[in-house]
């Protein structure tokens, strides 16, 4: 896979406009493929691949948008039947529609799966997937838990199927610039990682009440606790409920300590987190004004926050720079206008050609982001988001997590996956699940 075949796939110009692009409204996000001006066209009839499409709202119509470049959507399905019939409708030549995933990927027409369900549903359904012979994009982060990472890594091995995890930054110019230069040493050694995250969303307490007829809300809440239905608890706002995700820490942090930790190229072993817990009945629980501090088995220190500039500071011992989605800093940057990055900088991943991309906006970057999956489908290479990194980057957000709610530091041993003589912190890094839905 070339790194020249990642540039050319440019900005789907007309996909995904506006409020569609945040989920604020269902109409118009579905939408046929369509490529900018002298960008790559989509695959011809006889290249493209039969794509399975589960969950499909929000981010998940948007990669399914994406992957509709490469292959044609065959089957979609949702637990909500109203984003379900929508996007039957939209994708052409009518796709097969269902409510339960199992029968997606029973179909033999269906050879690639997105996945764009709620989190506590991505590792089930990509271990499924696999056994069924399929390979798999699925949206960050990739697991619940840490338990469910150790797992999954497994099961990808063993099946050798490509799975693409959609934590896209990788596939945007400027994070990936961020990670060659402190790995090319163009800030020197580097000491210290600040990354900031932005805030929890607070709450009271909601009104618990009958699950609209169009849902099935069992179904929906998979391995979590069985209880009464809540809106917010479902749709964009499941994220702010430590029942079905992490908050900031699992979903800004799937990109950001993402992008860090590729950068720091370690793993942390000691974790010290603090924050306030919610005290609220049926209301968001996740952690409020949170601070983590970790330290990797290289030296390197890194804080992460929900105070700040969004994004990454990075410093070492002869400069400082900084990036997020929209610029990167700093005197060493600067510094690349007399002295370029060469090939000795590219260090974080294996491209065949340099060509740099041009500079990515975020639907560039999950353009690219998707391209690289699907050509890694064709090469069985292993894609820029393997399971394996992605693992070890979530892993870092659950830790954090852990650390928070309990309220004390914590000792990491990176190659058994445990804590250092801690059962109490053992326990948590699984997570009791409902009968029926296991992930197994």
């Amino acid at each position: 896979m070339s790194n020249s075949s990642l540039s050319r796939r440019g900005f789907i110009a007309s996909t995904l406009a506006g409020g569609s692009l945040l989920g604020t409204s269902l109409p118009g996000v579905f939408s046929s493929p369509q490529t900018a001006r002298g960008q790559e066209k989509p695959r011809h009839k006889v290249e493209r691949m039969g794509i399975g499409a589960i969950g499909l709202r929000y981010q998940g119509s948007v990669i399914a948008n994406k992957a509709q470049l490469h292959g044609d959507i065959v089957a979609v399905c949702d637990v909500d039947r109203n984003v379900r019939d929508q996007a039957k409708a939209a994708f052409g030549s009518t796709p097969h529609s269902s409510e339960d995933y199992q029968d997606l990927l029973a179909r033999k027409d269906v050879d690639v799966v997105t996945i764009g369900s709620p989190d506590h549903w991505h590792t089930r359904m990509v271990i499924d997937a696999c056994r069924a012979g399929k390979d798999v994009y699925c949206e960050k982060p990739l697991t619940l838990t840490v338990d469910e990472g150790k797992l999954l890594t497994r099961v990808v091995k063993e099946t050798g199927r490509v799975v693409q995890v959609g934590s896209w930054q990788r596939s945007d110019d400027r994070f990936r610039q961020a990670v060659e230069m402190v790995r090319g040493g163009r800030i020197g050694r580097l000491q210290k990682v600040e990354v900031v995250l932005g805030k929890n969303a607070t709450s009271g307490s909601f009104v618990p009440r009958t699950p609209p007829a169009h849902l099935n809300w069992n179904l929906w809440q998979g391995q979590t606790p069985d209880v009464p239905y809540i809106e917010e608890r479902s749709h964009y706002t499941f994220r702010w409920w430590y029942e079905y995700s992490g908050g900031q820490m699992t979903d800004w942090g799937a990109h950001h300590i993402d992008i860090a930790q590729w950068a720091i190229d370690s793993n942390p072993v000691e974790i010290h987190g603090t924050a306030r817990m919610p005290n609220v009945v049926n209301g968001y629980n996740v952690a409020i004004d949170f601070n983590v501090t970790y330290k990797y088995a290289n030296g390197v220190m890194m804080t992460v926050s929900d105070t700040g500039d969004n994004g990454i500071l990075f410093t070492g011992d002869a400069g400082r720079m900084f990036v997020n989605r929209g610029k990167i800093t700093g005197a060493p940057v600067e510094a690349l206008k007399t002295n370029p990055l060469n090939r000795e900088d590219w260090k974080v991943y294996d491209y065949d050609n340099l060509e740099r991309p041009p500079r990515a906006g975020k639907l560039d970057a999950i353009i690219n982001h998707m391209g690289n999956f699907f050509d890694c489908v064709e090469t069985r290479r292993t894609p820029v988001s393997d399971v394996e990194s992605q693992h070890r980057s979530v892993s870092t957000c659950h830790l954090g997590n852990i650390s928070m709610r309990l309220g004390r530091p914590l000792k990491w041993d990176p190659e058994r996956e445990l804590f250092r003589d801690d059962a109490e912190a053992n326990a948590m890094l699984g997570r009791e699940q409902r009968k029926g839905f296991e992930v197994i």
